[in-house]
C-alpha cells in the first residue's frame, strides 16, 4: 500500500480519454502521459494529465476508455515552450486500484508556503475570487510550486495571506479553458489548478491534520 507524502496527497478515478505516450526516462524507468476525465457532481468533468511509471502499468490495460483509480502526488515542472520556460502540472500517480476506494473521484490535500502576493478580485457579478501560488515541499530537496483558486470566504482569506506563510489545504484540482490572444491568432488554452474547499493557516495546525483530512474529505459530498 502506497505510504501517503506528508505535503501532497491526490485521489482520483476517472475514464482515459488518450493513449499513453512516452514522456521520459530516470534510471532506467520510463514514464507515460495521458489524459484523464473526472466527473464533477454537477455532471461537468475536469480533464487532466496524469505521468504515470511503465512499472505500474506493464500488466494493465490501460486504454482509452478504461477506468483508473489513483492515488499520487500533484507536480510541476518547467518546459521550454517557444523559447520560454513554462510551468506544467501533472499528477503523479503513486499506486492503482482495482475499484474506486473513494466516494469521491477528486481530492487532493496540501501544506506549503505562500510564494507569491495573492491576487484578489471580483467578478462583473461581485463573485470574489484569489489566486494563490504555493510551494509544496518535495523529497531529495525539490518543490512543487501548485497554483490555487479561492472563491467567496476562502478568497477573503487568501488575500490577507504573506508571502512565507505556512497554509494547509484541501480542495479539488480543475481543468479550466481559456484564450490567449496574439498578434497573429487566439490560441485555446487549457489551465490546471487547486479549486479550494477548506484552507488554513499554519497557526491552526492543530485543527488540521493532513492524514485524517485526506481520508475525511474524500468522503465528503460538497463539490459542484
Amino acid at each position: 500500500m502506497y505510504q501517503m507524502d506528508k505535503n501532497n496527497k491526490v485521489y482520483l478515478s476517472g475514464e482515459i480519454v488518450t493513449k499513453a505516450e512516452f514522456s521520459h526516462e530516470v534510471y532506467g524507468e520510463g514514464f507515460y502521459e495521458m489524459m484523464v476525465s473526472v466527473k464533477r457532481l454537477s455532471g461537468q468533468e475536469d480533464i487532466l494529465p496524469i505521468t504515470i511509471s511503465e512499472r505500474l502499468i506493464l500488466d494493465k490495460d490501460l486504454k482509452v476508455g478504461s477506468s483508473i483509480f489513483a492515488i499520487g502526488q500533484f507536480r510541476s515542472y518547467n518546459k521550454l515552450v517557444d523559447g520560454k520556460s513554462k510551468l506544467m502540472l501533472t499528477v503523479f500517480i503513486k499506486e492503482l486500484f482495482e475499484e474506486d476506494i473513494n466516494k469521491n473521484p477528486n481530492t487532493i490535500v496540501l501544506s506549503g508556503y505562500v510564494c507569491k502576493e495573492p491576487i484578489y478580485r471580483t467578478t462583473p457579478f461581485n463573485r470574489e475570487i484569489a489566486d494563490l501560488l504555493i510551494a509544496v515541499n518535495r523529497s531529495y530537496n525539490k518543490s512543487d510550486y501548485i497554483p490555487c483558486i479561492a472563491w467567496g470566504r476562502n478568497a477573503r482569506f487568501v488575500q490577507n495571506l504573506s508571502v512565507g506563510e505556512k497554509v494547509f489545504i484541501s480542495g479539488r484540482i480543475q481543468s479550466r479553458e481559456y484564450q490567449k490572444r496574439t498578434e497573429d491568432e487566439v490560441k485555446k488554452m487549457t489551465a490546471y489548478e487547486v479549486s479550494i474547499s477548506k484552507i488554513l493557516a499554519a497557526d491552526s495546525v492543530n485543527s488540521f491534520d493532513l492524514e485524517s483530512e485526506f481520508i475525511s474529505f474524500s468522503y465528503e459530498q460538497n463539490f459542484q
